[in-house]
């Protein structure tokens, strides 16, 4: 039986890949308008890095993580996420002596142990952003204006803004215990998971999706009844800066971020038509994580986006471009000695930056020109052994049907001429 790839995971084909590169090179050009520079960490990391930064009692530290000791004896595990990745790196290399806010962004792989289903693998990948040492509002409103755009600038349709404020220690502390204190008869009707979290971390009680939990929390406290006078103000200039820049939001009182380090903005990017899961961003202000994994007091902010999902929308949306033409021409060379020729005008060609490719299998005329159009070849260059004697090429717009003769030593002119046309 023939070797298959792990469960979960996925090959990315050509035809596939250019749609990735699309969507990859927008965010790039985006980022670079928002003046975010890009960072790559490891794609594994000490486990305790996870257990801290993301927290011992998540799901994903509990059941999901890819967990391995190496030849050293010492814990590690594949990456679930990137924001502790960041913070450790934003420690470790003193980023914090650097002119503040540090604005930083990444693409890459990640790794979580969970069912596999549509739109949900166990290699997934991210694209996200970490804003490290400013607590402004302004940079919360930064953050959210910068993915806004860039769905703008791809032509999603249907996009709102869900955002809410989780508040502080001080505020959070009272509504814990509002929420406690009006879930305390009601709990037998929580789930399983609900009923754990009662003590543990009652906020992500609000988050959960079973329909019983959510009918029982109807009329429960929410952050934002019990906000201080801080939180308040900063949630308040929040709102007045999305709508300064045109980001279509609304106030989701329900939405939370269940850990502690969390503070004050949370906010969602939802998307019609993809199912039941829409959201397809997810962020919020964590201004007490550097701390919590052994750095100066920071804060901070960040989102990530899962390229799946939001290659999915393009895909339902028909907004992903039109396949290109990979080749501006193919070389057809007739025996060995116009191969040796056409192998040495190719290399020259490709040189200069034109994406031209020849036959390597020896294959007829006929053949290759199958083959030419098959690659989306606008133009076959064509000689045999005839066509050397003379010193010629032949020029073939395959779009056009029409063909020219062409001196060998024009021939790089020539091809250059009507690849700088467009044509």
């Amino acid at each position: 039986m023939a070797i298959q790839r792990p469960k979960g995971t996925q090959d990315l084909l050509p035809g596939t890949v250019e749609q990735w590169q699309y969507l990859e090179e927008t965010i790039r050009t985006v980022c670079r308008e928002y003046g975010y520079e890009e960072i790559r960490t490891p794609m594994f990391e000490a486990t305790e890095l996870f257990q801290r930064g993301v927290g011992q009692t998540t799901d994903i530290v509990k059941k999901e993580m890819y967990t391995f000791l190496d030849k050293g004896d010492r814990s590690m595990t594949l990456r679930p996420e990137m924001t502790a990745s960041v913070c450790r790196a934003y420690v470790e290399n003193k980023l914090y002596g650097q002119p503040q806010p540090v604005k930083l962004y990444y693409i890459g792989s990640m790794f979580r142990y969970e069912r596999p289903q549509s739109g949900r693998f166990r290699q997934f990948h991210q694209f996200g952003v970490e804003v490290l040492g400013a607590d402004q509002a302004v940079v919360d409103a930064e953050v959210i204006s910068l993915v806004w755009n860039l769905y703008q600038r791809l032509g999603l349709r249907g996009l709102e803004v869900h955002v809410n404020s989780v508040g502080c220690p001080t505020c959070r502390a009272r509504h814990r215990e509002q929420l406690q204190e009006f879930l305390a008869t009601r709990q037998n009707a929580l789930c399983t998971d609900c009923q754990e979290r009662f003590e543990r971390n009652p906020l992500r009680i609000l988050d959960c999706k079973n329909p019983s939990c959510q009918a029982v929390t109807v009329g429960a406290p929410t952050t934002l009844d019990t906000l201080c006078e801080d939180c308040g103000t900063h949630f308040e200039r929040l709102k007045t800066l999305l709508e300064a820049a045109g980001v279509v939001y609304r106030v989701n009182p329900r939405l939370v971020r269940g850990l502690d380090y969390y503070t004050k903005t949370a906010f969602e990017v939802m998307v019609e038509e993809i199912g039941a899961q829409s959201a397809i961003c997810g962020g919020g202000r964590y201004d007490r994580l550097v701390e919590e994994i052994g750095g100066p007091p920071t804060p901070g902010i960040g989102f990530a986006m899962g390229i799946e999902r939001v290659l999915a929308a393009l895909q339902v949306q028909h907004q992903l471009p039109e396949e290109k033409p990979k080749l501006f021409g193919l070389l057809i060379a007739l025996g060995e000695k116009a191969q040796t020729e056409g192998f040495a005008l190719t290399s020259t060609l490709r040189s200069q930056g034109i994406p031209v490719s020849m036959d390597l299998l020896s294959r007829s005329l006929k053949s290759q020109l199958k083959a030419a159009d098959r690659q989306g070849a606008r133009f076959a260059f064509i000689f045999g052994e005839e066509e050397l004697e003379r010193q010629v090429i032949l020029i073939r717009d395959l779009k056009l049907g029409e063909q020219i003769e062409v001196p060998l030593v024009e021939a790089i002119e020539e091809i250059n001429k009507k690849y700088k046309r467009g044509v």
